[in-house]
């Protein structure tokens, strides 16, 4: 098992930027791949980024490449995701998750955190 716990998030003026944090315990970090999503009211969970089992591989959705970045600190056993130049359109839930065999599909995602509220106001 792999508990996830996640900070950060809150409101923020467009244009903003707000860093989440995820901070992992139970079986080793370093063995999964870490991503992010982010669900919208009344939309699918959808993909953000993911990173490599030790940072060097990362992955961005098409929507926020140039604006977010991925990072991780595997000797804190967490994962971050800082978001630029932040948009309406960016609003909502954001969840990390955890997988051993990196994907953009939610479904293959094993271990989840509890979500965290990012609201973009215009």
């Amino acid at each position: 098992q792999v508990q996830l716990v996640q900070s950060g998030g809150g409101l923020v003026e467009a244009g903003g930027s707000l860093r989440l944090s995820c901070a992992a315990s139970g079986r080793t970090f370093s063995n999964y791949v870490m991503g992010w999503f982010r669900q919208a009211p009344g939309k699918e969970r959808a993909f953000v980024a993911a990173i490599g089992k030790i940072g060097i591989n990362k992955y961005y959705a098409d929507s926020v490449k140039g604006r977010v970045t991925i990072s991780r600190d595997n000797a804190r056993n967490t994962v971050y995701l800082q978001m630029n130049i932040l948009k309406p359109e960016d609003t909502a839930v954001y969840y990390c998750a955890a997988t051993r065999i990196y994907g953009r599909s939610w479904s293959g995602y094993d271990y989840w955190g509890q979500g965290t509220q990012v609201t973009v106001s215009s």
